[in-house]
């Protein structure tokens, strides 16, 4: 493909048409939730691991979560947020700090 070729490709199953009825699948929000038990690097290794996102986009949605309370960390199908959505839980308390009991929070929400 040459530099001014342009190609968007569709999953099937996200094809809507008026004659085959067919419906975009919905699409769901995973949403991280801010806490006082758990440190930057900690929510940059997590989001790092989980989601594969390099240190300059794991900082600035820890930036967010910290300032505004919550951050979407993955839009996609209800069945993949949902399995990141374990692996957030499941990934353990911060070493770093002393009081901190166990994973971040994070909360599944249909997006508009």
């Amino acid at each position: 493909m040459t530099a001014s070729e342009t190609t968007t490709r569709t999953a099937p199953a996200e094809i809507a048409t008026p004659d085959s009825g067919q419906q975009i699948a919905p699409r769901y929000h995973l949403v991280l939730i801010d806490d006082d038990y758990h440190t930057y690097a900690y929510v940059i290794e997590m989001l790092g691991r989980i989601f594969g996102y390099g240190k300059e986009k794991a900082f600035a949605l820890a930036r967010i979560v910290d300032t505004e309370g919550r951050v979407i960390v993955e839009t996609a199908g209800h069945e993949q947020v949902t399995r990141n959505q374990d692996k957030i839980h499941g990934y353990g308390a911060d070493p770093r700090i002393p009081t901190s009991q166990g994973s971040m929070s994070a909360l599944v929400e249909e997006a508009p």
